[in-house]
């Protein structure tokens, strides 16, 4: 398994079961290195620094990935950015590029490289593809993040397209949208108080545990999802 941006949060927490139930897994990172280290020291797996928006950096984590650990049969497309709240008249061209570059750009090239892996026509076994989506794809956040609500809105409808497109070649695709989470993301957004802010606006009156994202998406990536594709489980809540 490649679990890109695996270093903290959801992504840790993913690599973190997927080990405990058998995966060789691949922690990607983009700089923080001695997390992702100790992560793969931890589940026995390995740490590849490679950034998803850059393509040559992509074709060397699938690369190295293999050559280490075997081909991929399991991607979970977690790495993802966020930026400081902001209303969409403020946001810079920069900050979008970037935004798009990593969340969609990046989930496409992981994806393009695991199918050719993958893929029974490539003389693959098939495999299994979970993408991170967010609730804010379906909210929108509205004076929050319009862009990266956008981006997700770009990975749903990138799931559907994809989990139609490779089913015949044994590869099922689809994905998991969190809610509010306690993770580091929230203070990158220059909001590290969210979570207890917002949490009890979910019928469940609290925040998520990554954990608790990490067991839906290793659900969607076994055997008991083997029917499932093109699907999403909204792991938020009840928002």
């Amino acid at each position: 398994m490649i679990v890109t941006g695996g270093s903290r949060g959801i992504g840790a927490a993913t690599a973190r079961l997927a080990a405990q139930r058998g995966y060789a897994v691949c922690v990607n990172y983009r700089s923080e290195r001695s997390a992702a280290e100790k992560l793969a020291k931890e589940i026995g797996g390995i740490a590849v620094a490679a950034d998803v928006s850059r393509e040559d950096d992509v074709i060397r984590l699938f690369n190295e990935s293999e050559r280490s650990l075997g081909r991929v049969t399991a991607l979970v497309n977690n790495a993802g950015v966020v930026d400081l709240r902001s209303r969409v008249e403020d946001m810079s061209v920069e900050r979008l590029q970037r935004m798009f570059a990593v969340n969609v750009v990046g989930s496409f090239l992981c994806a393009r490289e695991a199918v050719k892996r993958m893929s029974k026509r490539h003389g693959g076994q098939g495999g299994a593809i979970v993408n991170l989506s967010s609730a804010a794809a379906r909210l929108g956040s509205p004076g929050d993040y319009v862009d990266y609500a956008a981006s997700k809105g770009a990975i749903d409808t990138f799931t559907v397209g994809l989990a139609k497109e490779v089913a015949a070649d044994g590869i099922r695709v689809n994905a998991v949208r969190p809610g509010v989470i306690h993770t580091e993301i929230h203070a990158q957004s220059g909001d590290p108080g969210r979570v207890a802010r917002i949490a009890e606006s979910a019928p469940l009156k609290r925040g998520g545990q990554p954990e608790e994202v990490a067991r839906a998406i290793l659900w969607l990536l076994s055997d008991e999802a083997s029917y499932t594709t093109g699907s999403f489980i909204d792991v938020t809540g009840g928002r």
